[in-house]
């Protein structure tokens, strides 16, 4: 068998759009032409020695080949960045206090967190996964020194927005169960499920319901978010979520098959204790806005 180097710059290219579902998203995110992406992929199918992609309407999929290179391709680059992140970071030490909202942390603790770790051996690192009320007082109080949370206050000193995302109302995956949660009008309001008040999201979604006539009641009311998931897949009601983080016993509902109205936007913000951070809590800052930007797809609604 001839012995082949894949080019890494193009297996970014190829996991970038197999990821965002468009090799034109793709070449915006690489920062490449359209042209560029094209070659790109054509010298990765010749050392593939196989096609990789196949037309599907306008747009290009995975083949099974192409299915097959895109797990390696991912282990490939991570490999690649983590050898980068080890040899540029090696001389950084300190410790970085981090703040993150119950939404993330199942995915950014093991992903972001263990390769940043792995890469910076001499840095230690403090996590605090809290409510937004609480990663705002401990930003404002200089007890964190970075914070990614939903923006639902007003805007701090030190601060970027990552993005905007849909509210969703989330219902149990066993459909069987969400008819205790979505009653009939004559059989009594709308059961609830929520963060403990004061909450922005809950009241995005009383405000919604109020604003349509429809009744409603709080039957759950939990401190945490890992309660609100456990008593919406046991169908105690529904809850109203962004959809990222969203465990399998959930779904997002579509508003309107389940006579529900539509919810608002909310935005995703990642707060910096100051301005210009110290060179360890600055990586650790790239990292996180890499994989938010990249990384943090949400599912869509049923």
């Amino acid at each position: 068998m001839r012995r082949v180097n894949f080019d890494l710059d193009a297996l970014r290219t190829f996991v970038a759009g197999a990821d965002l579902g468009s090799f034109a998203r793709a070449a915006d995110q690489v920062g490449r032409s359209a042209s560029a992406v094209s070659a790109q992929l054509r010298k990765l199918e010749e050392q593939a020695g196989m096609p990789l992609l196949q037309k599907s309407g306008r747009g290009l999929v995975l083949t099974a080949a192409g299915e097959t290179m895109l797990g390696y391709a991912r282990r490939m680059l991570r490999m690649n960045d983590e050898a980068l992140l080890a040899l540029a970071g090696s001389a950084l030490e300190g410790k970085v206090r981090l703040g993150l909202q119950e939404d993330f942390s199942d995915h950014l603790l093991p992903d972001v967190l263990g390769k940043f770790s792995r890469g910076h051996r001499g840095v230690q690192i403090e996590v605090t996964v809290g409510r937004n009320a609480d990663l705002h007082d401990a930003m404002r109080d200089g007890r964190l020194d970075l914070a990614l949370a939903w923006h639902t206050r007003g805007p701090t000193p030190h601060m970027d927005i990552l993005g905007s995302y849909p509210l969703h109302w989330i219902g149990p995956a066993d459909a069987s169960l969400l008819a205790a949660g979505r009653p009939s009008p004559q059989d009594g309001p709308l059961s609830l499920v929520s963060i403990e008040a004061p909450c922005r999201l809950r009241s995005a979604a009383t405000d919604a319901l109020d604003t349509a006539a429809i009744p409603w009641r709080i039957v759950y009311a939990s401190p945490s978010l890992s309660g609100v998931w456990a008593a919406v897949a046991a169908g105690l009601g529904i809850g109203v979520r962004t959809g990222f983080g969203l465990p399998r016993s959930l779904v997002l509902l579509a508003p309107e098959e389940h006579g529900l109205p539509a919810l608002p936007r909310v935005e995703l913000a990642l707060h910096r204790s100051h301005e210009q951070l110290a060179p360890a809590a600055a990586r650790l800052r790239d990292l996180i806005v890499e994989h938010i930007m990249q990384d943090a797809r949400e599912p869509q609604a049923a």
